[in-house]
Parts: structure tokens; C-alpha cells; sequence
């Protein structure tokens, strides 16, 4: 197979789950926003990773809408993750004070709702319009560079491969000798590079096999406990930031629910040496 064939199967599958996204996204079908993000984060990871097989100028202005969108997306889709965990951690306890489930949940839905108005009106833009047919269009006809898309198909994903995985494995060998300051954002960044990484093997998978399978099965792995840990570290924040000023027994409660988010990154950091070490070892 054609590297450029291949690229383009990858991207296609992409491009279909956004659009087909945008109707639920409107209605505000239950995931709908989620669907839609995931679908343009992948789309852009795949962009970024398999940028050579593509003409540079496009692929960047499409990297770039792609970043808006999921950024809008991602607004609206953090107050919905909020909400339903801060109904979670609430569920556990009895007696809640109205106040504090409508400082953490009710706010959250709230701004969920905010935020979901928010997409509706720019999926309604130029900008999106503009996006939307770009990407229809990319299904059939991407601008792929001419000459990279004429080779053979396993040495260019493997290229790929073996760069997402070397810039990856640079962040996690790092992160021991981090500042205690940094390594949040370190761990972040760390789980971001999984994410990419594993998109750019499912994207493989046609072309490399098992091989790709197993590391993005290995990646998707390790993102998943560092986004059990962000997720714990940010309703932390949060239900800090909100408690300020509080007293009595709703200060109480706060401290206890923010305890539990402590807890719970905690457990997920401990698991994160082991997820690590199968992604940055071996060849």
C-alpha cells in the first residue's frame, strides 16, 4: 500500500466521526460533545504526527481551526466532566448543604450550559462552515505532498511511530528530575504525548498491524491514568477555590471532599510508573 492511501483511510475515518458528531452535538445528545472533541483532537494528531504527507501551509491553517474547535469544544465539555463528578463525590455523603451542591454541581451545569450555547453559535459561523467543507472535501482529495505519498506506506508510519514514541519517552525520562512546581504540567504534557502517540498507532494499525495495536493499547493505557490524575488534581483546585470563605460544617465538607481528590491522584500517580515504563522501554 501507497503511503498516501493509507493516510488518507486514516484521515477519512476522522473527518466522518467529526461531521457526524455535529447533529447529536446540536441536540445535545448525551456525549455528544465529547464525541465531537475526540473526533477533532484525533483528527488534528493525525495532522500533526503524518504532517509530511501533507502540503505544509494547509495542514497548519487546518491544525489551527481544529485547535479552535476543540478548545471550544473542550469548554464545555470540562463543566459536563465537573458536574458529574462533583455529583459523584456529593452521592457519598448525607446531608449535603444545598449551598455547596449548587456551588460545584449546579455551577457546573450551568456553565456546561453556557459553554454549549457557546458551540451551537459558532458551529452556526463562517468559520465552522468554512472548516467543515475544508475537511468533506479532504475526504477524497487531501492536499498530500506528491512525492511522500508515492512510497510505500510501512517505513512512513513506522517514521512517525518512532517519533512520537522518542518525544515521549524524552518527557517521561525527564520527569524524575522534575521541580515539584513543574511536574503537574510535566505529568500533563506527559499524557498529552500518550494521547498523540496512541492516535498516531490507531492510524497505523491498518498498515503496521499488531506492532502498532500493542503500543497504542500501551499509550492509551498510560493517558488514561494521567487523565485519572489531572481530572482529580483540577476538581481539587476547584473545590479549593470554592470553599474560600466557607465555615463550620460545609468548610468541613469541602475538606473532606478535597481530601478525596487528593486521595484519588494519589492512586492514580502510583500507577503510572508501570504504564510509563511500557511505553519508554523496549524497541
Amino acid at each position: 500500500m501507497k503511503a498516501g492511501k493509507a493516510v488518507l483511510a486514516a484521515l477519512r475515518e476522522d473527518i466522518d466521526r467529526l461531521l457526524a458528531a455535529e447533529p447529536d452535538v446540536r441536540a445535545d445528545a448525551d456525549d455528544s460533545v465529547h464525541q465531537m472533541r475526540v473526533a477533532t483532537r484525533r483528527l488534528r494528531s493525525v495532522l500533526r504526527s503524518y504532517r509530511d504527507a501533507f502540503d505544509a501551509d494547509q495542514a497548519a491553517a487546518t491544525v489551527t481551526e481544529l485547535k479552535w474547535l476543540a478548545d471550544l469544544l473542550g469548554v464545555a465539555r470540562d463543566a459536563e466532566v465537573r458536574a458529574d463528578r462533583f455529583a459523584d463525590l456529593l452521592a457519598a455523603h448525607e446531608e449535603v448543604p444545598e449551598e455547596v451542591t449548587a456551588a460545584l454541581v449546579g455551577a457546573s451545569r450551568n456553565a456546561y450550559s453556557r459553554a454549549h450555547e457557546a458551540v451551537l453559535t459558532e458551529l452556526d459561523s463562517m468559520r465552522y462552515r468554512h472548516l467543515a467543507e475544508t475537511l468533506a472535501t479532504w475526504r477524497t482529495a487531501a492536499p498530500l505532498d506528491p512525492d511522500l505519498a508515492r512510497e510505500k506506506a510501512r517505513p512512513v508510519f513506522e517514521h512517525v511511530l518512532r517519533r512520537d514514541r522518542k518525544r515521549l519517552r524524552k518527557m517521561i525520562f525527564a520527569e524524575p528530575t522534575a521541580a515539584p512546581a513543574d511536574r503537574v504540567e510535566l505529568l500533563h504534557d506527559i499524557r498529552k504525548g500518550a494521547k498523540r502517540l496512541r492516535y498516531s498507532c490507531e492510524a497505523a494499525g491498518e498498515v503496521l498491524g499488531d506492532d502498532a495495536t500493542e503500543l497504542g493499547t500501551r499509550a492509551k493505557r498510560l493517558q488514561s491514568i494521567l487523565g485519572d490524575h489531572r481530572d482529580a488534581v483540577e476538581s481539587r483546585e476547584h473545590i479549593m477555590a470554592v470553599a474560600a470563605g466557607a465555615h463550620g460544617s460545609t468548610a468541613t465538607l469541602y475538606e473532606l471532599l478535597a481530601d478525596t481528590e487528593e486521595a484519588a491522584a494519589g492512586r492514580a500517580l502510583a500507577r503510572y510508573p508501570g504504564a510509563a515504563a511500557l511505553v519508554s522501554t523496549g524497541d
